[in-house]
């Protein structure tokens, strides 16, 4: 299989441009309309025009509550819902519980980021920590709704988390800008997959381009072989984009949209980090600087290159920028 695709023929897959066209009606206008500029200083560092969306000024810091709003849209006051995550999902999940009355609980890979427990806690989630691991979270989150009757979310698979981040390319292409090519951290592929939705039909020669940790492969390796491969992370820095497998349903749209994958060191992240601190006056964390760490590290050709920084709540456990 090659590395990379051009995606010539028509795309197929199941996420719909209604839908994302939809989401912008039900998502919480806090979520939308995020910053969207290019920094001149940083221009020049990456030798590139590289449009910044800045997904970090909302209540979660993270573009999370897209997705999540829009697929929890018709969850009733009292429903309980339960998911896995290591921090930002969880967070959105909560915030979007309570703003409808449910009660929501998140099974979260230990040990885990404060930062993220401390606001997934302050929206009202019941936090159930699994030193097992991540795979461990997601098998008893999935036997907690079943047991309970309760509704399971489970980002990468629910079409509607995708669809709801789709909003960004739709913001992102408002302006008339041609990219060429958008990077996009990827972890449980939702963001790439609404993303690369809309572009493939508003701006088909605009390459998508995901971002990994060398350190948690997932889905670069599964993309490459074409199915899911399990991975052992050898580093949690990049927590937010560091999974174990990619699930099915995430992965048939990323091999469908999706350009490439490509891979970044923690020192590489740190050098995104450090960039996005000196030049936008943002903490990013690692996963939210993982666009511009691939772009900086030369990794992604072209003049014009939009990138999102997905999160700002870094773990005051990890060192800081280089």
């Amino acid at each position: 299989m090659p590395h990379s695709r051009s995606h010539e023929s028509p795309t197929t897959t199941d996420l719909s441009l209604a839908n994302i066209t939809a989401a912008r009606d039900v998502i919480p206008q806090l979520f939308q309309a995020s910053p969207q500029f290019q920094a001149e200083t940083l221009n020049g560092v990456l030798g590139a025009e590289v449009t910044l969306k800045v997904e970090t000024a909302n209540p979660l810091r993270s573009f999370k509550g897209r997705g999540v709003s829009y697929a929890l849209r018709d969850v009733v006051a009292g429903e309980q819902v339960v998911c896995a995550s290591s921090g930002n999902f969880g967070a959105a999940v909560a915030y979007a519980g309570r703003s409808r009355g449910a009660r929501v609980t998140v099974y979260a890979p230990s040990p885990l980021n404060p930062v993220k427990r401390d606001r997934m806690i302050a929206f009202g989630a019941e936090i159930i920590a699994v030193p097992e691991g991540a795979s461990h979270a997601r098998q008893l989150a999935v036997e907690a709704a079943d047991a309970q009757g309760a509704r399971l979310i489970v980002d990468g698979v629910d079409p509607a988390i995708a669809e709801g981040a789709g909003t960004i390319a739709v913001e992102l292409c408002a302006l008339g800008d041609r990219f060429d090519a958008v990077v996009v951290p990827i972890g449980d592929g939702s963001l790439i997959g609404g993303i690369g939705r809309w572009f493939k039909a508003h701006s088909p020669s605009t390459r998508i381009i995901g971002v990994n940790p060398q350190t948690a492969p997932a889905m670069h390796d599964s993309y490459r072989a074409g199915a899911p491969q399990q991975i052992v992370r050898s580093s949690a820095f990049a927590e937010g984009i560091s999974i174990p497998t990619p699930h099915p349903e995430a992965l048939s749209r990323v091999i469908s949209l999706v350009n490439d994958i490509v891979l970044v060191t923690d020192d590489q992240l740190r050098h995104g980090i450090g960039l996005i601190a000196d030049h936008l006056s943002i903490i990013a964390e690692p996963a939210g600087a993982a666009g511009i760490a691939a772009i900086a590290s030369g990794a992604v050709p072209g003049r014009s290159i939009a990138t999102i920084i997905t999160g700002a709540n870094p773990n005051p456990s990890d060192s800081g920028p280089t």
